[in-house]
């Protein structure tokens, strides 16, 4: 079952074509990674997943439902720069992701927070940008979606906690769920990628299973996407 389908998107800013007739499927089950160069238009397709532009033609889906209010309710959006309102506490962020998202796991957020030495007590404002970053993501990844988008999940956290960061996307990845992730750092994320989708100038240039990639290149995805983007 399709959880995201993605039909002919198109989007110009300024008359400048940033998505040309983009089209794609996730399936239950999937960790997909969308790939491209600064400019080729990721943020803009999961801007439009989210319902945060307003796209010049096509059709988005979430399990079944076209993007609005019900599909906000069923995906876990981790925006490439932060949202969060830094003069608060995390605790007072995790108050505030309780009551407003049903599916929001405090005990999971509380865990994972701990694990990385974040004390609850602290303001975002006191924190630096890779803290914040953590935080965000916690509180993401900490919901019990349908389906998980993350812009640049590990773009300013340092080697070691984004091993810890892979290894608790997996554990709180649910199989009835579907994850879309952006990301420069292909080699450290494509390990539990099980779908790759590269992206150039607007348009889609290679879709496919990951395992069936790597194998038909005899090279990592990594150095697939060196080959194929320039």
């Amino acid at each position: 079952m399709s959880v995201l389908t993605v039909e002919n998107l198109s989007k110009s800013f300024s008359g400048k074509k940033v998505l040309d007739n983009v089209s794609f499927t996730i399936e239950e089950g999937k960790i997909v990674g969308l790939m491209g160069k600064n400019g080729s238009g990721k943020t803009t397709v999961l801007k439009s997943i989210n319902d945060l532009l307003t796209i010049d033609c096509g059709r988005i889906t979430v399990d079944g439902e076209p993007i609005g209010t019900k599909t906000k309710q069923i995906v876990s959006y981790l925006p490439e720069r932060t949202y969060l309102d830094s003069s608060e506490t995390v605790k007072q962020l995790l108050d505030f992701f309780s009551t407003f998202y049903s599916d929001f796991c405090r005990e999971t957020a509380e865990k994972l927070l701990a694990d990385l030495g974040l004390d609850v007590n602290t303001r975002l404002c006191k924190m630096s940008k890779g803290m914040k970053e953590k935080v965000q993501l916690i509180l993401v990844m900490s919901r019990k979606a349908r389906f998980y988008v993350l812009d640049e999940p590990l773009g300013g956290i340092d080697p070691v906690t984004r091993d810890y960061i892979l290894k608790t996307i997996l554990s709180n990845f649910n199989e009835n769920a579907s994850m879309l992730i952006t990301t420069h750092l292909i080699s450290d994320v494509e390990k539990i990628l099980d779908q790759v989708i590269f992206i150039e100038d607007g348009k889609i240039i290679l879709d496919e299973d990951a395992d069936a990639l790597r194998m038909r290149e005899g090279s990592s995805i990594d150095e697939v996407f060196r080959r194929l983007v320039k």
